[in-house]
């Protein structure tokens, strides 16, 4: 699978079976609607040998159809299944408007507007609007019958509860959840030990960590019991992070089994989160191996991802490009025999109109061209004054008296001493530093739709042949909602913590993580370097970083010490 989290996402689906029967039996005798079932059918198979591709060109050609003959049963349930394969590989974005497509057909509150509850949950969730995502599990609870099929969203949101560190909200769901008599029954061993696992997790996010590894290794014991290889993968996940800060060595362990496991059920992303502990256990040359590795998988994801929205997009776009077609084809027919009964009427009304609408669109478009252009002149001297008088400024502030000093300099001392020529290019290497700082600091940011590709490109430059630089989930921060000040910010600041890690750290690794909250965005970097006294970070030009970040309303923390590499914290409101 390419996204193991959501095997369990089906169990929706499972609960179909009732319901197709009843879509099956419905207009058989109508040829179109055996042409649907027959498409649906075979989406179905292709879903089930993971022809992703394939199953859901198969079920929008049954929904489509299904228009036709305004068979809104199907044509919800066909959607429902093309937006679960989007979320299986990765595309949630597209999976939500899926999903929205689908609300109109939905009559009543039944197992369909559970599933699409459910679907907009999980999305949410994956791309870090926990809100949503817990308001539309709730939405899907309500629309449960019984008690056990409540448990499912319940769970997922006490999940969203731990995301946002709200740990005792969720540790009262699950022990609620736990509490129930059902999940006794064998029946129900993978839901009993989900719920061990997560409620055991959040405890040990709450600080009782004696009851949180009580519960995570129960958990651990009942899923091996019952073969359950997916939850193993995430109780190893579990407890190497439980152990990351305590016992490196169990971390390790425990991470090295959940990245054996997933590689074995080609799981990429429980690879890529094994790899992570790994990597961020021992920054030592030991684990570059592991870096490497987690870079090659990186990028294979996202490029696999990628074509499958590519093609998910496409199949929409030429499937709604036909249907536009063949009803512009009909309408088109229809007012040709329209035209035929008053055509020199129309002749001479099209005529008068054809030469009308061109006068006014030459001479509006002569207007529109000549204010344009002087807007656009208005505009690009105000920038080039500004910029001009910005940079000015920074030359006389932060320039003139070094000049001036290493010109007195050079007339007052003898350069043919060593001492005097070393200090002297000591300065004038101070000087060409300070020229390199006030050209990046005006040089221009692409805050656009590109910016997330810019900043990429900038941190990788520093990649060498002795050091490694490794970017986590950049693609996983919705940076349009971002402001373009803030964006100013990320770019410069980051750019002064990989300028300072070449200049004086002598990394063999760094590491740049991000995250995103509910309310904000939150960077961790991290490098292997020799570190120095925090009383020096201030010599170190690292001032200049703190006053970028509060100046934005956020916060940046330093945690070094000599030979023990270089840590920074960057939290920044959304």
């Amino acid at each position: 699978m390419l996204r193991s989290p959501f095997f369990y996402l089906f169990t929706f689906l499972l609960l179909f079976s009732c319901k197709e029967k009843t879509l099956t039996n419905i207009n058989k005798s109508k040829p179109t609607q055996k042409e649907a079932i027959n498409f649906r059918d075979k989406g179905i198979l292709n879903f089930e040998k993971k022809n992703l591709n394939v199953a859901f060109l198969n079920f929008n050609k049954a929904k489509i159809i299904s228009e036709t003959i305004r068979d809104s049963a199907n044509i919800a349930y066909n959607l429902i299944r093309m937006a679960s394969i989007q979320q299986i590989t990765g595309d949630y974005y597209g999976s939500k408007e899926t999903l929205t497509e689908a609300l109109p057909y939905i009559k009543r509150r039944d197992i369909f507007s559970v599933s699409v509850n459910n679907f907009f949950g999980i999305a949410d969730k994956e791309l870090s609007l926990y809100n949503d995502a817990i308001y539309y599990y709730k939405e899907a609870i309500k629309d449960c019958t019984d008690s056990i099929s409540k448990q499912s969203p319940l769970n997922n949101i006490a999940a969203v509860y731990i995301k946002q560190e709200k740990y005792e909200k969720a540790i009262t769901i699950l022990e609620s959840i736990l509490n129930r008599k059902f999940l006794d029954a064998s029946a129900h061993a993978s839901s009993k030990s989900r719920v061990q696992d997560n409620l055991g997790y959040a405890y040990f996010k709450k600080g009782k960590n004696d009851k949180g590894l009580l519960l995570m290794n129960e958990s651990l014991k009942t899923r091996r019991l019952h073969n359950d290889s997916y939850g193993i993968i995430e109780s190893y996940l579990h407890l190497a992070e439980f152990y990351a800060k305590t016992d490196s060595k169990k971390s390790n362990q425990y991470a090295l089994d959940a990245y054996k496991s997933a590689t074995k059920l080609n799981s990429i992303d429980e690879r890529l989160r094994a790899l992570q502990f790994l990597i961020l256990n021992d920054l030592g040359r030991k684990n570059i191996g592991y870096a490497k590795k987690y870079i090659t998988l990186n990028d294979s994801i996202i490029k696999i991802r990628n074509n499958y929205k590519n093609k998910f997009a496409k199949i929409k776009y030429d499937s709604k490009k036909e249907k536009d077609e063949n009803q512009k084809l009909r309408l088109e027919k229809a007012e040709n025999l329209v035209a035929l009964k008053e055509a020199e009427k129309e002749k001479i009304i099209l005529y008068a109109s054809i030469i009308i609408a061109s006068t006014t669109f030459v001479f509006l478009a002569i207007y529109l061209r000549k204010r344009y252009k002087h807007k656009t002149r208005l505009v690009e001297i105000t920038t080039a004054y500004n910029t001009e008088t910005r940079i000015a400024k920074d030359i006389h502030d932060e320039l003139a008296n070094d000049v001036f000093h290493a010109i007195t300099y050079t007339q007052t001392q003898s350069l043919n001493a060593e001492n005097n020529k070393e200090t002297l290019l000591q300065k004038l290497n101070h000087i060409y530093s300070r020229v390199r700082g006030i050209s990046r600091e005006n040089s221009n940011i692409d805050t656009g739709p590109n910016y997330s590709a810019g900043l990429k490109e900038m941190l990788s430059t520093y990649n060498s042949n002795t050091t490694n630089v490794i970017i986590t989930n950049i693609e996983k921060i919705n940076w349009e909602s971002i402001e373009d000040e803030k964006k100013v910010t990320i770019h410069r600041v980051l750019q002064e913590l990989m300028v300072n890690m070449k200049k004086h750290s002598e990394a063999l690794l760094a590491v740049i993580k991000f995250d995103s909250k509910s309310n904000a965005v939150i960077i961790d970097y991290t490098d292997n370097g020799k570190g120095c006294e925090k009383s020096k970070i201030i010599k170190n030009g690292l001032q200049n970083m703190e006053n970028r970040i509060l100046a934005t309303k956020g916060t940046i923390t330093f945690d070094t010490q000599p030979d023990k590499g270089f840590k920074a914290k960057i939290t920044l409101p959304k």
